[in-house]
C-alpha cells in the first residue's frame, strides 16, 4: 500500500469542476480565454490570478473574505469520497490535498474531510478582509511535483510511497517526481484523451469503490 494519497481538490474531492470558476460566476465574470492563454504559456500563474481579480474588481470594486466564502456555499463532496479518506487514513495512509484552486475553499474541504495537509493557491486580504490586487502563488498547476517535493521533505518518504489522483493533463505533473497517478473523473476530452494515451488507468465518479480497492492494493 502507498504510505500517502495526494488528492487534487476541483472535480476529484468536490463536485465543484473549479473554485476559480466558482468565483468567477459569484461575480458575473468569466474568464475561458485567460485560461486559454495560461495553457498557451501567455500567462504566468501570478498574472492569471491578477487578471481574475481585475475582472472581479470591475464588477465590484470592492469584495471582503466573507463574500468569497461565501460563494462557496452550497458546494458538494464527490459522492463516497468521505468514505474513502476514512479508509484510507484507517489503514494508516496520510491524505493530502494538492490543489491550484482557491485556498479559502480548499481549507474548507480539507476540514470537512479531515485529511492530513493541504496546500493551494489563494487571495491576499489586508487587515480588514479587504481582497487586495495580487494573488498567492502556492502550487503552480504546471509543475505540481514541487508541492509532492515539499510534503515528502516534511514527512520523509520518497515520492515512490505517494499515489496522486488527478481529473485533468495538468494533474499529471504531481507524478513528476517519481510519484504514480490516477485519473478520477475526467470531465474534459483532452484530459481523457491525455490519460489513455499515456497509459493512465481512469475511474469514473461511480467506480469510487474501485478507486478506494485501487488504492488499498496497489
Amino acid at each position: 500500500m502507498p504510505r500517502c494519497v495526494a488528492f487534487d481538490c476541483d472535480g476529484v474531492l468536490t463536485q465543484n469542476v473549479s473554485s476559480w470558476k466558482s468565483l468567477h460566476q459569484h461575480f458575473g465574470t468569466t474568464s475561458g480565454d485567460l485560461y486559454q492563454a495560461y495553457l498557451d504559456g501567455q500567462l504566468t500563474d501570478e498574472e492569471f490570478v491578477r487578471e481574475d481579480i481585475i475582472r472581479w474588481k470591475a464588477s465590484r470594486p470592492r469584495i471582503h473574505r466573507d463574500e468569497v466564502v461565501r460563494a462557496f456555499a452550497g458546494s458538494r463532496l464527490m459522492p463516497g469520497m468521505r468514505e474513502l479518506v476514512a479508509e484510507l487514513q484507517s489503514n494508516d495512509i496520510d491524505v493530502i490535498i494538492v490543489s491550484a484552486g482557491v485556498d479559502v475553499y480548499v481549507a474548507m474541504i480539507a476540514q470537512m474531510l479531515k485529511v492530513d495537509d493541504w496546500i493551494a493557491n489563494g487571495l491576499g486580504f489586508d487587515d480588514d478582509g479587504w481582497m487586495l490586487d495580487d494573488g498567492v502563488i502556492r502550487v503552480r498547476a504546471n509543475n505540481k511535483s514541487s508541492a509532492i517535493d515539499q510534503f515528502c521533505e516534511i514527512r520523509g518518504y520518497p515520492p515512490e510511497d505517494i499515489i496522486c489522483v488527478g481529473d485533468s493533463s495538468v494533474d499529471l505533473s504531481m507524478s513528476a517526481s517519481g510519484a504514480s497517478f490516477v485519473g478520477f473523473n475526467p470531465t474534459r476530452d483532452i484530459d481523457i484523451e491525455s490519460f489513455l494515451s499515456l497509459g493512465v488507468r481512469v475511474f469514473e465518479k461511480e467506480q469510487i469503490l474501485d478507486l478506494k480497492n485501487h488504492l488499498l492494493s496497489s
